[in-house]
């Protein structure tokens, strides 16, 4: 793994907060900042915040050698409903597949149920003319003045992009690629793509559910992209922008603009890669915890890497219900997010219950103590009056906290639900943890996993505010808090791999496979994956090379992914077949606890990954000055005792230093809470374990 010395800078935009690293182990010039996300224009925060950090560490933008991006810009266009007028052209008889689904209820016996609601409405799904059959003969041709005539009336009522499907196209995508073709020569101003350029897989449900996310925030991810890059060689950073995608890899800007709904985990994903990456010498199983300002993330890593998976659900109507949301075929890191963050809003609900989240102050007015005109109560604002955050270090000191405000904001709250505040600040941070707590449980229960086996990894700023009551709930007994915990996300894109990933359907029985049909469809997918990274500059950096297929028994609607073994494979098409079949059933048998029953496998589709490794980054460099030598002390709620804690300053702490709780560990970006009778010790490597007592 090469160590890397050029000057890295990672940007992470979260809904409150707007992340930045800057790591130069050679120059030991190092540090982070937090700036507040100015959702109006995001660039202008991000412009700001390089300014500052990089003037603060002496540090010449011309000296940058890489930017990192990650952002969830395009996943709040899809929750908030604010990307582009989007159409959706298919075949003749099919306009109705977003709106049709899965025609199945995903909670059987909600009778005040809402469907996950298609991003383009029925009045724009429109249909021409065209029929390819399952075996790729024409049935119908592709009438090109049909598609002239709808795009003339979906131009007319003002569409700014168009995601076109047909069926069957996974497998014999020319009408797609003619449509599209003629929609760029008579309207080059609009946005197009075509359902095979972004997922070659069976169902067209699923493939027009994601082409119609990807047209939906194409036309905001060409622009903001665009400003972006041109704005950062404006201020001679000359260094290629590169952007995180869901996979937990990089990829070029060009890539990300042409499939933006890539993009959609990558804030997530940065921060799941950042806890494997900062925890992974201390712990190789754990729990990565990342608390930000909106929503919460948990992701299982295993054997030192977070599971990735070829699908998710957006904007799921229901937050854990699978089925209400909309599936979007894409790589993703296998995580859950829950609409609980800093700026979660606390509200009595209509049986006089305490009720906090999913919707969030954000940045904007922010929580009522950031003193910019919010209100509402929050679980911010709860923190502080806990005795948990110092109003004058917040953010690095850079926001300074109202604790009257946040007083204020919780007073009304207490009067309607008849309590005091002290008891409806502990009331919101302990039902906002047992949100998590619940996600969390029904997470590690899907994949048949057992909580207390695990080691909480805590990173974001809210992470390791409240990560001693969630190990509490799920029965955790160790705590893992890396250094610069507060911004792991934008350092995790630092340490990324670039990596693609490509699928394409196949469809075979596996007894009609032959050695040349397999290794044809994946040399296929691999020249695809390597011309992208060669787009990047990374075509002598590929180190991983995976082969898969999705399989299932004959008969079945479910298939499964199953990693193939490394080449050579055997050239003789019955060995081959056998080598497959002994793939598929250990995957089986890991899965369901059982082996295959004895029918005929079927090969849906076939998978590639190439990825380079993941980057080595000396993070001991990334030290702050000791601002702080010492311990104070500060009095902090738990349950219903007020209790006097040590307040110890990170950065001043060495390697060995132990002590117990009750006790406050801050740093510039986030404070681990320890609870009365845990300890902590700082390791070698500057993580902090923490101990739970019993």
């Amino acid at each position: 793994m090469t160590l890397l010395s050029q000057p890295g800078l990672g940007i992470d935009i979260g809904g409150t907060f707007t992340d930045l690293v800057l790591h130069d182990p050679d120059g030991r010039r190092s540090g982070s900042l937090k700036v507040l996300t100015t959702h109006d224009d995001p660039v202008r925060g991000i412009l700001d915040g390089i300014e500052r950090l990089l003037a603060e560490h002496d540090v010449l933008p011309s000296s940058i050698g890489q930017v990192v991006h990650a952002t969830t810009l395009f996943t709040n266009a899809l929750i908030e409903r604010k990307g582009a007028k989007t159409a959706f052209i298919t075949t003749k008889g099919f306009s109705d597949v977003l709106q049709i689904g899965r025609e199945r209820r995903y909670e059987l016996y909600d009778l005040e149920l809402v469907p996950p609601d298609a991003l383009v409405p029925a009045e724009l799904c429109v249909e021409v003319p065209e029929r390819v059959k399952v075996d790729g003969t024409v049935l119908v041709p592709l009438d090109l003045a049909a598609l002239d005539e709808q795009l003339a009336n979906l131009v007319a009522q003002g569409v700014q992009s168009v995601g076109v499907l047909f069926l069957h196209s996974d497998l014999y995508p020319a009408h797609e690629a003619a449509a599209v073709q003629r929609i760029r020569k008579r309207y080059p101003g609009l946005s197009v793509c075509a359902s095979h350029t972004i997922v070659r897989e069976v169902r067209e449900f699923d493939r027009g559910c994601t082409v119609t996310a990807n047209a939906y925030v194409a036309p905001l991810a060409e622009r903001y992209l665009s400003r972006l890059a041109a704005s950062l060689r404006d201020r001679d950073i000359e260094a290629p922008l590169l952007m995180m995608l869901s996979n937990g890899g990089l990829t070029h800007v060009r890539e990300a603009q042409r499939v933006p709904v890539q993009l959609l985990e990558s804030g997530p994903a940065a921060g799941a890669i950042a806890a494997a990456f900062m925890a992974g010498n201390d712990e190789e199983d754990f729990l990565a915890f990342d608390l930000g300002g909106t929503t919460a993330k948990l992701c299982v890593i295993e054997e030192g890497e977070p599971d990735v998976v070829f699908g998710f659900e957006a904007v799921r109507q229901a937050r854990f219900i699978e089925g209400s949301g909309l599936p979007i075929r894409i790589s993703t890191v296998d995580l859950i997010e829950i609409g609980a963050g800093g700026g979660s809003i606390a509200r009595r609900d209509t049986i006089g219950l305490l009720k906090v989240g999913p919707d969030s102050a954000g940045s904007e007015p922010g929580p009522a103590c950031y003193g910019r005109g919010g209100t509402q109560p929050t679980v911010t604002d709860a923190n502080l009056l806990l005795g948990y955050l110092d109003p004058t270090k917040f953010a690095g000191g850079r926001l300074q906290l109202d604790v009257d405000q946040a007083r204020n904001a919780l007073e009304g709250l207490a009067t309607s639900l008849g309590i005091d505040v002290e008891k409806v600040a502990w009331g919101i941070h302990d039902v906002v943890t047992e949100t998590m707590a619940a996600a969390a449980r029904v997470h590690l229960a899907e994949r048949g996993r057992d909580a207390s086996r695990f080691t909480l990894v805590c990173t974001g700023g809210g992470g390791p505010v409240h990560g001693n009551l969630l190990a509490r709930k799920l029965n955790i007994r160790r705590i893992i808090v890396p250094r610069e915990a507060g911004v792991a996300s934008a350092l995790g894109m630092l340490v990324a791999p670039p990596r693609v990933d490509r699928v394409a359907t196949l469809g075979k029985s596996l007894d009609a496979i032959t050695a040349d049909d397999l290794e044809n469809a994946f040399i296929s997918l691999e020249e695809d994956a390597s011309g992208v990274l060669s787009e990047g500059g990374w075509a002598d950096d590929v180190t991983n090379s995976e082969r898969l297929v999705d399989a299932r028994c004959k008969g079945q609607g479910a298939y499964m992914p199953v990693r193939l073994p490394a080449q050579p494979w055997p050239r003789s098409d019955v060995e081959l077949r056998a080598l497959v079949l002994q793939a598929f059933t250990a995957t089986y048998a890991e899965r369901y606890g059982r082996v295959p029953p004895n029918t005929p496998v079927e090969l849906v589709h076939v998978r590639v990954v190439l990825s380079g490794e993941r980057r080595a980054r000396d993070l001991a460099t990334l030290r702050r000055a000791q601002l702080r030598v010492g311990a104070q002390t500060r009095s902090v709620q738990f349950g219903d005792r007020w209790m006097s804690a040590e307040v110890y300053w990170r950065p001043a702490l060495s390697a060995g230093f132990r002590s117990t709780g009750p006790a406050l560990v801050e740093e510039a970006g986030s404070t681990l809470v320890v609870g009365p009778g845990d300890s902590f010790t700082v390791l070698p490597n500057g993580n902090i374990l923490m101990e739970i007592a019993s």
